[in-house]
């Protein structure tokens, strides 16, 4: 009789191969998690870019009843802000150049970032950025936001690219927001 001792080479294989597919089980979720997570963070970092021009529409309180920011041109005044009134500037320079400065800081924050600031009864219709007619074949550039002009309430509107698909297109998100005084 032939006695056997530890374990058969078919039986090291066998066990190679199932740890190997635990760890490229591993190495897969942990890709997820990480898109999911950078997905996570532009989300928050809109959210705050969102809040940030909120902030700036309540600190320009005449600019922001008389609808200077609704679709503002972004001009660069220098305006300096000591807390109570900016330095040379009216409420329409000041509105211009808040969205000068926040566009700069949606343009930093979010990948091909865009936004708008604009007067809008419904602020969760559309998911585009820019007016221009153009069709939607993808870009952020190429597509429409959708603002209606009137109504009690600025909305504020984002977009960026996420991530891209199989096969290499751009996967658009929006966050939007509406601002009363």
């Amino acid at each position: 009789m032939r006695r056997q001792s530890g374990f058969s080479l078919l039986e090291v294989l066998i066990a190679v191969l199932v740890l190997a597919i635990g760890l490229l089980g591993l190495a897969a979720l942990q890709t997820t998690v990480l898109r999911s997570n950078h997905s996570a963070n532009l989300r928050t970092q809109a959210t705050l870019l969102a809040y940030d021009m909120t902030d700036r529409l309540r600190a320009n309180m005449a600019g922001f009843e008389l609808g200077y920011y609704n679709k503002a041109t972004a001009q660069d005044h220098d305006c300096v802000w000591d807390g109570s009134v900016a330095d040379s500037c009216s409420a329409n320079q000041m509105a211009q150049n808040d969205v000068s400065e926040w566009n700069a800081a949606v343009a930093r924050g979010l990948p091909q970032g865009l936004g708008v600031v604009c007067l809008d009864g419904s602020p969760n219709d559309g998911g585009d950025a820019v007016a221009d007619g153009g069709d939607n074949d993808g870009a952020v550039e190429d597509t429409e936001y959708e603002c209606s002009d009137s109504g009690g309430s600025y909305a504020i509107k984002l977009w960026w690219v996420d991530e891209f698909d199989a096969d290499g297109n751009p996967v658009i998100k929006r966050f939007s927001t509406a601002v009363q005084p």
